[in-house]
Order: structure tokens, then sequence, then C-alpha cells
């Protein structure tokens, strides 16, 4: 039989362990985005390098 207190301890744990695994979700989210856009913003620097040497 468990105890109120261990029945409260727990809950809490539960819910850190659900934030701390929802914060690691977003911030991979986040880390794929950044490296898209980093990714899309080199091509377009190189675009924009070959355009104007081709001038």
């Amino acid at each position: 039989m468990t105890s109120h207190v261990d029945e409260q301890i727990a809950a809490r744990i539960a819910a850190a362990r659900l934030k701390r695994s929802k914060r690691r979700q977003q911030r991979a989210e986040l880390d794929e985005a950044r490296a898209y856009g980093l990714h899309a913003r080199h091509t377009a620097k190189m675009r924009r390098w070959a355009k104007e040497d081709g001038e």
C-alpha cells in the first residue's frame, strides 16, 4: 500500500518526465528547422555568388 505522499511524489516525477520529453521534442523540431533554414540560406548565397560571378 502506498501513502498519499508517495503518490504525490510519483505524480510529480511523472509530470517532470513528461515536461522533459516535450522539451526534447521541441528542441529536436527547432534543430531540424534551423538546419533546413541554414541549408536554404547557404544555397541562396551560393546562387547569388554564382550570379555575381557570371556577370
